[in-house]
């Protein structure tokens, strides 16, 4: 009889191990296709990033091209400044040369000679015109250029900001997809998670493994604080809060329970583990509140079973 007891024993015992390794090939079986999710969206956001670096670049090369011609435009107004002056000191020294010409031979030249001189002066007054010209068409020019280097440098910093906007947007649709496939594992994941209590070779009952509801925790807590970042009014953020709630309310039935500490007075006789200390503006002197969860504080049946590790902010 006795040993027929023992023999009784040991099979409950060898049933329970391989429950317990079925149940890890289940997980693992499970998680497996987000890790693959996961390592795929990482090569995209690699390749979205090896593109934005590539826009940047190109940004970069298109304001070092305009600097270059703002300074060949600028070097090129300057040669025409000194071309202009330098026509115009010669201008004045020719005039001068022809005035005292002039009053030398005016009593001794004949008529035909006083047209020649004429012409002269007509000649010094169109190099006078032709110089106002083209220093009128230089600075059109100038303005122009000026203008389509703007409107180009303009239009390429809105195609990046764009691109970039577009990208963000994509990631965090994926994120969100991502995240809604892993509420969905971890449901059924506390589905078919039912703590009991296994009685070995000894009296005493064998510890509760709480790995998997403490993981879902974990998990509720960071996709909620995530949640809560995205525009409440749109489909993905309301979609999101809604399979959160879902599954909290799954986590419930199983008799876990997370105690929400956000935004509460920390004391130092709280069970809980201080990560950082920020400094914050909004909070008064002498105050200390609570401003992010990292794990969250899990109870049992009423016990504790996990310590919130939190971030408090401090007043500056």
């Amino acid at each position: 009889m006795k040993r027929t007891i023992i023999s009784i024993f040991l099979l409950a015992s060898v049933n329970a191990f391989a429950q317990t390794d079925t149940l890890k090939q289940y997980i693992n079986k499970a998680l497996l296709p987000l890790k693959i999710s996961v390592q795929s969206l990482q090569s995209e956001n690699s390749r979205l990033k090896s593109e934005i670096n590539k826009l940047s670049t190109q940004l970069s090369n298109a304001n070092m091209s305009i600097d270059s011609l703002k300074m060949q435009t600028k070097a090129n107004s300057i040669a025409i400044t000194k071309t202009a002056s330098e026509l115009g000191i010669k201008i004045k020294e020719t005039g001068d040369q022809n005035d005292g010409k002039i009053s030398e031979v005016s009593e001794s030249l004949s008529k035909k000679s006083l047209y020649g001189i004429i012409g002269v002066l007509l000649a010094i007054l169109l190099s006078g015109l032709l110089y106002w010209l083209l220093r009128k068409r230089q600075q059109t020019d100038k303005t122009e250029l000026d203008g389509k280097l703007k409107n180009n440098s303009s239009t390429l910093k809105t195609e990046v900001i764009s691109e970039i906007e577009k990208t963000k947007k994509e990631l965090q649709q994926e994120n969100i997809k991502l995240d809604l496939k892993l509420i969905e594992v971890l449901e059924n994941q506390l589905h078919g998670n039912k703590p009991t209590e296994t009685i070995g070779n000894s009296d005493e009952p064998s510890p509760i493994d709480h790995s998997i509801p403490l993981k879902v925790a974990d998990e509720i807590t960071r996709i909620n604080a995530y949640a809560n970042t995205l525009d409440p009014n749109s489909q993905d953020a309301k979609a999101l809060k809604s399979s959160v709630k879902r599954l909290i309310n799954t986590f419930r039935a199983s008799q876990y329970e997370i105690i929400d500490l956000l935004g509460q007075k920390y004391d130092d006789g709280m069970k809980v583990s201080v990560i950082s200390y920020i400094p914050d503006e909004k909070i008064q002197k002498g105050e200390e509140v609570i401003s992010r969860i990292i794990k969250p504080l899990v109870k049992y049946k009423g016990e504790q079973i996990q310590a919130a590790q939190v971030d408090v902010s401090i007043a500056v």
